[in-house]
């Protein structure tokens, strides 16, 4: 317990100096959909965003945009790789606490090679929805990186009581630790 409190702490410590980063990239996908091909990312260049309202690319400022918004690009970012970029999106968010905003906070900064500050936005945003199999998943994933295997089996389990073997995030963890095993 002691150890994880210590962890914690340490984490939001690293996390508070991302939070300070100025934003230089943002989007939105017109579509809705998820897949990493929003406006933001086929349309706009490094350090603009796809305005909905404009119908063209602008630099980001605090405010401008809906969480939505902000969501959608982040993912959108970071499901084409564009972490930093996702991060600085993200951290515009007025609501701090959307669990979807916390998982592509993790994602991104997991991918970034910042595993620890991942964690603890996965853990933040389980704190605030258990229910997210999504943020169990890439949680698995994160330990995996560091070496935990209990950790991926424990999150795959949670995943299971809530979706059963069949879903997306189950088949796509557990493929994960089977790899895992096999290396």
């Amino acid at each position: 317990m002691h150890k994880r409190v210590l962890l914690q702490a340490a984490t939001a410590l690293v996390a508070l100096q991302f939070l300070a980063v100025p934003a230089f990239a943002a989007g939105g996908d017109s579509s809705g959909g998820g897949g990493g091909g929003g406006q933001t990312v086929s349309q706009c260049k490094k350090g603009e965003v796809w305005d909905k309202k404009k119908q063209k690319c602008v630099p980001p400022k605090e405010g401008m945009l809906d969480d939505d918004s902000i969501y959608e690009a982040g993912h959108d970012l970071a499901m084409a790789g564009r972490y930093d970029e996702a991060i600085s999106v993200l951290v515009l968010a007025a609501n701090k606490q959307d669990p979807r905003i916390l998982n592509y906070l993790g994602y991104s900064h997991r991918h970034s090679g910042r595993v620890t500050v991942g964690l603890g936005y996965y853990e933040e945003a389980l704190r605030i929805d258990p229910n997210y199999t999504l943020v169990r998943e890439y949680l698995g994933e994160a330990h995996l990186q560091i070496g935990d295997l209990a950790g991926a089996q424990q999150q795959l389990t949670e995943i299971e009581k809530r979706t059963g073997k069949g879903s997306r995030e189950y088949g796509m963890l557990a493929e994960q630790i089977e790899h895992f095993m096999r290396s």
